[in-house]
């Protein structure tokens, strides 16, 4: 993953996490590896957390653990070239990241996007809880129907239950507050594929602390240890 590259991969893979990690700036970075010896300028850190997040989360999700059957999904707003865009999510009942999607649109197009895509990975849950979003109903049921009539199993499938209730949605609620409190110091994304990007270390820095990945040699590994295993 780091062949050819100026830095050591120990450098690397410190500078993203440190990002990701905490509410630390570009260039506080760049002062605090420069009080360690290494010179290295806050644009190409910035380059590596774009470059390296979403091939990180590739490797960390071969080793998801198995997710529950019933579902949490909503959708929140993050800052990009200072307008409002929209991050859709899904978390199960133990509080598990199931699945997030970077969205310039809130519709019923960029909804359906985001659920194949859920249950295309994770397969069909039994109940997927939103609040009180005619969309996300609308795309949860199309999307069932398309997933059951692919299915060529002699299962009898039953469609997927689709409660609404902002009380029973409070659960993801909550956690969307973790991923805002990293992204907010960042005062919002110059562009949509930079936003994406570091979505995507920030969701994966979420789920190894809530210890998602499975790893032999620590179950309960740190932060430390579960990037340099997926970046081995």
């Amino acid at each position: 993953m780091f062949k050819g590259r100026h830095f050591d991969q120990s450098v690397i893979l410190l500078c993203i996490r440190w990002y990701l990690a905490y509410n630390l700036s570009l260039r506080d970075l760049e002062e605090m590896m420069g009080e360690r010896g290494v010179v290295v300028d806050h644009s190409t850190v910035n380059r590596w957390v774009r470059r390296f997040s979403p091939m990180l989360l590739e490797r960390f999700n071969l080793r998801k653990r198995a997710l529950s059957g019933r579902w949490h999904m909503d959708e929140t707003y993050i800052k990009v070239r200072g307008q409002w865009m929209y991050l859709y999510r899904a978390i199960d009942s133990v509080g598990d990241t199931v699945e997030f999607m970077l969205s310039e649109q809130r519709d019923l197009l960029a909804a359906k996007r985001f659920m194949r895509k859920a249950l295309h990975r994770h397969g069909r849950p039994d109940r997927i809880v939103i609040d009180g979003s005619q969309t996300n109903q609308e795309a949860i049921a199309a999307c069932d129907g398309e997933s059951r009539l692919r299915d060529r199993s002699a299962r009898n499938l039953k469609p997927i239950r689709i409660p609404r209730s902002q009380y029973l949605n409070n659960r993801i609620e909550q956690d969307h507050r973790r991923i805002k409190r990293r992204v907010r110091p960042m005062m919002g994304f110059k562009a949509f594929s930079s936003a994406a990007a570091t979505l995507a270390g920030i969701e994966m820095v979420h789920m190894m602390r809530k210890r998602q990945g499975r790893f032999a040699f620590n179950p309960r590994a740190m932060l430390k240890e579960q990037f340099e295993t997926i970046a081995a």
